[in-house]
């Protein structure tokens, strides 16, 4: 099924020489809002990942942060009400994307029954993950009762589905390319034996606009090379507009960070939070050909707004 719907967007991409054939899926208004990550001007900082997308009406919160009750904070001090956002997208298990998820139902319930009661998810975000000391460190199978008991649940999507006109959610991404944007450590169990962990439920969101892709991630783990492919591929637009979110390339040479720059050739808005790195950043900055203002490390509060771009905010902005 993946490789059938990635194949006909690769041909409508051909026939329609890198524009969306069927335009009335565009996304005419879209708002990301970072939530959680490690530079803040006002609110908490934490090494996490959380944000609000505001997309032609409606909402979606994307990931949730690492402190249950940072995401609930920051939010009240942006102003923010989270009690009309019914549906949340988990990029992937690890907990400091989805620390906040139960806090969050919690209060926003109270509010609104069916306030983040929806959980969208890949397949096989739920194996265990098996560490040196032999124990399960799946950052999100430990909430499921949790989700379950406060009327919520999982949805789980094993290929690319569009939750709203325009948005896709990712599903597993296919990973031609040989990145390793993970940390190593944890192993999964398959049939052949423990194989190690490359976090293969890593999903994004992607948003097919008038002025080409944008796309959501957490943490990048599939690799920003493959989730550029893949955005491509479902949408049937070859031009990537915006990526905001983590890429973790904090750690990566300057021979991983000049062929990313490379695949993402043409990018025009860069906001880029938590693991994708200071210097990493600016570095993608310069080999992309962009600038203070268009590729910025995110702070909590940034956005990047279509048909506006990025604001940065004091602490990441150009004066």
């Amino acid at each position: 099924m993946r490789l059938v719907g990635l194949l006909l967007g690769m041909m409508t991409l051909l026939l329609a020489g890198g524009a969306q054939a069927d335009a009335a899926h565009h996304v005419k208004t879209l708002k990301i809002t970072t939530l959680s990550t490690m530079l803040a001007d006002s609110g908490l900082g934490e090494w996490g990942y959380a944000a609000l997308v505001e997309v032609d009406g409606r909402r979606i919160l994307f990931d949730t942060g690492a402190h249950a009750d940072v995401v609930l904070r920051n939010a009240a001090d942006l102003g923010i009400d989270l009690s009309t956002v019914e549906n949340v997208v988990i990029s992937h298990n690890h907990s400091d994307h989805t620390g906040g998820l139960i806090a969050l139902r919690k209060a926003m319930m109270a509010k609104n029954p069916a306030a983040l009661s929806r959980v969208h998810v890949a397949a096989g975000i739920f194996d265990s993950r098996i560490g040196n000391d032999g124990k399960d460190h799946n950052g999100l199978s430990p909430l499921q009762a949790d989700v379950a008991a406060l009327g919520g649940r999982f949805i789980v999507h094993e290929a690319p589905v569009e939750i709203s006109p325009g948005v896709w959610f990712t599903g597993p991404v296919p990973r031609p390319h040989a990145e390793t944007n993970w940390n190593p450590g944890l192993k999964l169990r398959r049939a052949a034996g423990l194989v190690d962990d490359n976090v293969p439920e890593d999903a994004a969101l992607v948003f097919a606009t008038d002025d080409g892709v944008v796309i959501l991630t957490g943490c990048g783990h599939a690799g920003i090379m493959n989730l550029a492919d893949d955005a491509r591929a479902i949408t049937g637009d070859a031009r990537l507009l915006a990526v905001s979110g983590g890429l973790h390339l904090f750690a990566k040479p300057e021979a991983v960070l000049a062929e990313t720059a490379k695949r993402l050739t043409g990018l025009r808005y860069l906001l880029a939070a938590h693991c994708t790195g200071i210097e990493a950043t600016i570095r993608l900055r310069q080999l992309l050909g962009l600038n203070s203002r268009t590729a910025v490390v995110a702070a909590v509060g940034s956005s990047f707004t279509l048909g506006k771009g990025i604001d940065a905010l004091a602490i990441a902005g150009t004066p």
